[in-house]
């Protein structure tokens, strides 16, 4: 790559949000100190925002669901960026991973509301829901064993029936 196409890639991604390793991926470079270099001049010059440690922005105008993404702490913990609140929550590895009820868009990975209603369920075991009418429970129950967890089958169950 040349001089001047480092920038350049980086402003030509449909990505807004970047971690060092996806700009090394980007430049083709894996993770060397001239990356490092590289990255720490765009910032100076004001090419490119520094978030946080790892963390950068092509401008202000970011998707803040990509950054929400590109964050990953593997504890309970919150996070606050740019006046924005992160709030995390740990998931075993191979619920996070399956993609059974999840969309992928524009770089961001949504959930249903199928899906978000169990992940929910998951991470808080007494967590009151006003209304659950709206949700297909078929995709529900289709989702649920992805958990393996007994506690959820039974309270799923038992939401399901009072409806």
């Amino acid at each position: 790559m040349q001089k001047g196409d480092y920038l350049t890639t980086i402003l030509r991604s449909a990505k807004t949000v970047f971690t060092s390793r996806d700009i090394a991926i980007l430049w083709q470079d894996p993770g060397s100190s001239a990356t490092r270099v590289r990255i720490s001049y765009y910032v100076k010059k004001g090419d490119l925002i520094r978030l946080r440690k790892g963390l950068y922005v092509k401008n202000k105008d970011y998707n803040k669901l990509e950054l929400a993404t590109r964050i990953f702490t593997p504890s309970y913990r919150k996070i606050s960026i740019d006046d924005q609140v992160y709030s995390f929550k740990t998931i075993k590895n191979n619920v996070l991973t399956n993609s059974l009820g999840i969309e992928n868009i524009n770089e961001t990975s949504i959930a249903s509301k199928e899906r978000a209603f169990l992940d929910t369920l998951y991470v808080n075991n007494n967590y009151y829901f006003d209304n659950l009418r709206s949700l297909d429970w078929e995709k529900v129950f289709q989702i649920l064993p992805i958990y393996s967890n007994h506690r959820m089958v039974k309270k799923i169950k038992q939401l399901h029936k009072s409806l």
